[in-house]
């Protein structure tokens, strides 16, 4: 694979309303890498349907493309999550 640079390392995810498949078409290592391996476990869901040496292209259910509302945590959770991590990193 070739050596991109972070710009030109996109990802597109393309669908519409009337199909129910989307096609991810990406660039990105850390995508790709992370797609592979969902092919792999869940070959009936995920497909890989294209390959170059610089980008793949997949197919998948459109209900497998979310979006999610950012998280947002009182200061207690916070303060009690900041606590476990020091608890684990000592």
């Amino acid at each position: 694979m070739s050596k991109l640079s972070r710009y030109e390392q996109e990802t597109i995810i393309n669908f519409n309303a009337g199909e129910e498949m989307a096609t991810v078409y990406t660039r990105d290592p850390a995508v790709i890498r992370k797609l592979d391996s969902l092919v792999i476990e869940f070959p009936e869901v995920y497909r890989c349907i294209r390959v170059t040496d610089i980008d793949k292209t997949y197919e998948m259910p459109k209900s497998s493309v979310s979006y999610r509302k950012p998280r947002r945590l009182s200061e207690e959770q916070r303060e009690l999550a900041r606590e476990r991590m020091n608890k684990i990193n000592k």
